[in-house]
């Protein structure tokens, strides 16, 4: 596995990453100053361990490179009922990207969310500046499935995500 679920006392390490990068991490989200400082991360991982993993809505996951932290894929947005889905965020720390980490992480999720969680579909938006996380994505059998136009906006920018999927069976 390269994936284990963050845990409190990965907080400091991984405040540290993120903070490392950032610069790649800001351009695809609005991220708050205290998500890069560990008691932001501290108090992320708590509350999503006291109520989103329990509540299906949310499974962040560190990703290693041998024991180190080396990035972050999250399971969100859960929706149980008739629909069974989910969205998964991913990225690498740039000093380790190209050596298929992401990919066997992505994978590794892919595995949890279709099997613990018995989930059916799986969303997952980049952008198209992009590429790498789109060729991650093609990797792990993701399907791309169009665009939801000028939808978010990413420091003051309306950016427009290219959506993929993955369906549990196909």
């Amino acid at each position: 596995m390269t994936i284990r679920p963050l845990q409190p006392e990965d907080a400091e390490a991984f405040a540290a990453l993120n903070a490392a990068n950032r610069e790649t991490l800001t351009r695809y989200f609005p991220f708050p100053d205290e998500f890069f400082t560990a008691d932001g991360q501290r108090e992320l991982i708590e509350r999503a361990n006291a109520g989103g993993v329990h509540l299906h809505q949310a499974h962040p996951f560190a990703i290693l490179d041998g024991s180190a932290i080396a990035g972050a894929v999250n399971i969100f947005a859960i929706r149980r009922g008739t629909r069974q889905i989910c969205t998964i965020s991913f990225w690498v720390d740039r000093e380790r990207g190209g050596r298929g980490l992401a990919t066997s992480a992505v994978e590794d999720s892919v595995a949890y969310a279709f099997g613990e969680l018995a989930l059916r579909r799986i969303f997952a938006p980049t952008f198209a500046d992009n590429v790498a996380s789109q060729r991650v994505l093609e990797k792990a059998s993701f399907e791309r499935v169009g665009a939801a136009g000028d939808s978010v906006r990413i420091n003051g920018e309306l950016r427009a995500p290219v959506l993929f999927q993955r369906v549990a069976g196909a």
